[in-house]
C-alpha cells in the first residue's frame, strides 16, 4: 500500500514540474564568443517577456546570434571575397566574435547594385557654381505646411520626452524637433535599406570611401550585439543611417541614449531619439537660448553666409550654434532648413498648444 501511495505521489510530482517547464518562455540560442577572455566585455543579451515585441512599427525585435547562423565557411556573394574573410577574422581577434557566426551572417550578404552607384558620382567636369534658386528649391523641400503641420503633431504626441531632453542636455527642443523633420519627416521616411547590406556593399564593393565603411560596419556588428538586434532586420538609408535622427552606426555607439529606461538603445523608437539627438546637440557645443542666425544686408566678413533665391542672393550672419547644426550635415542650406523649420514649427505650436511652452522660455 505505502509504494502504491508513493508511486502517485512521483506521479503527481513529475507531471507539476513538467507543466512548470511548458510554461517558462524559452529564449532563441545565443552564439557567444569563443574567446572566454573577452565574454566579460560583451552585455548580455535581452530578450522580451514573449517571443516577439514591437511597440512601434520600425522597432526591431531582439533575436541576434541564433542558431540560424552558424556556419563553418564563408558561401554567397562573397564565398571568395578575401577582403570579406579578412575582416570576419578582424572582428574574430579583435571583438571576440565567434567565426560561424559571422561566416553565415555574411554567407547571407546581399551586393546591393543601387547602393554602388549612389557613391560612385559621375566624373565631375570642373569647379561647378552654385545655380540661381539653389536655396530657394532646398528650401521649399522642407518649409512645407506638411512638414510644419506634421512637426507640431510630433510635438504634441512627443512633448515630454522632448521637455524632458531639453532639460537635460541644455538643447532648445524646437531644434531637435527640427532635425527629425529634416531627416526622416517625423519618422514617415527612414528607409528601406538593409544597413547591414548597405554596409557590407560600401566596403567591399566600392573604393571611394570604403575604409570609412568598413569601421561603420564594425560599429554596426559591434552595435547590433550591444543591444540585441538581428543584423539583418535593421533598415535605413543606403550609406547606413538609422532612425529617427539617421545616425551612422558609430554615432549610434557614441552618442545614442536610451532614454525611455528599457534596457535598449532604439533609435527607431522616438522617445530614444528625441534623447539621442539632443545628446548629439549637446556634446557638440550646443548653447542654449543662444541665437543660430540673423539675416543682415551683405556679405563682409567671414561670418556672413550667402544663399541663392530667385529673388537675388540672401546674406545671412551665422553662430556658433548654426556651425553645431553643420555638424549633423556640412551644409549651408541643410543646417538653414533645420532652423528655419523649427522655428516655423515652434510658432505653430505656441499658437495651438499656448498652454504647452512654458518650458521654452524658462
Amino acid at each position: 500500500m505505502a509504494n502504491l501511495v508513493y508511486k502517485r505521489l512521483f506521479k503527481l510530482a513529475l507531471a507539476a514540474l513538467l507543466a512548470g517547464c511548458a510554461s517558462e518562455p524559452v529564449p532563441h540560442h545565443v552564439e557567444y564568443p569563443k574567446n572566454t577572455q573577452q565574454q566579460s566585455k560583451i552585455p548580455p543579451t535581452r530578450y522580451p517577456s514573449n517571443q516577439h515585441i514591437q511597440q512601434y512599427p520600425n522597432s526591431y525585435g531582439r533575436s541576434p546570434y541564433s542558431g540560424s547562423y552558424g556556419s563553418s565557411g564563408l558561401t554567397g556573394t562573397y564565398a571568395n571575397s578575401f577582403a570579406v574573410k579578412s575582416f570576419i577574422q578582424h572582428m574574430v581577434n579583435k571583438h571576440g566574435f565567434s567565426e560561424a557566426y559571422l561566416n553565415r551572417l555574411f554567407s547571407q550578404a546581399n551586393r546591393l547594385d543601387s547602393v554602388i552607384r549612389l557613391e560612385s558620382p559621375a566624373p565631375s567636369t570642373g569647379p561647378s557654381k552654385p545655380r540661381l534658386g539653389s536655396w530657394t528649391r532646398y528650401r521649399n523641400k522642407f518649409l512645407t505646411d506638411a512638414h510644419i503641420s506634421n512637426g507640431v503633431e510630433f510635438w504634441r504626441n512627443n512633448a515630454d520626452a522632448i521637455k524632458q531632453a531639453s532639460v537635460t542636455y541644455g538643447v532648445d527642443p524646437e531644434y531637435i524637433v527640427g532635425i527629425i523633420g529634416v531627416e526622416t519627416y517625423f519618422g514617415k521616411n527612414f528607409g528601406k535599406t538593409c544597413i547591414f547590406d548597405a554596409l557590407t556593399t560600401l566596403s567591399f564593393d566600392t573604393y571611394r570611401r570604403s575604409d570609412y565603411f568598413k569601421s561603420e560596419l564594425e560599429n554596426f556588428l559591434l552595435m547590433t550585439r550591444d543591444e540585441g538586434f538581428d543584423p539583418r532586420q535593421p533598415q535605413g538609408s543606403w550609406a547606413g543611417a538609422m532612425g529617427y535622427g539617421q545616425f551612422m552606426p558609430s554615432s549610434f555607439r557614441k552618442l545614442a541614449v536610451d532614454f525611455n529606461h528599457d534596457g535598449r538603445r532604439d533609435l527607431w523608437h522616438p522617445k530614444d531619439a528625441v534623447g539621442s539627438v539632443a545628446h548629439y546637440f549637446s556634446r557638440s557645443g550646443w548653447q542654449l537660448h543662444n541665437p543660430v542666425t540673423t539675416r543682415t544686408s551683405s556679405a563682409n566678413d567671414s561670418s556672413i553666409i550667402e544663399l541663392s533665391t530667385y529673388e537675388g542672393d540672401e546674406f545671412w550672419r551665422i553662430y556658433p550654434n548654426f556651425k553645431v547644426i553643420k555638424k549633423y550635415n556640412n551644409s549651408n542650406k541643410y543646417a538653414m532648413a533645420v532652423h528655419q523649420l523649427a522655428q516655423a514649427i515652434k510658432q505653430r505650436y505656441q499658437q495651438e498648444y499656448a498652454g504647452n511652452v512654458g518650458y521654452l522660455t524658462n
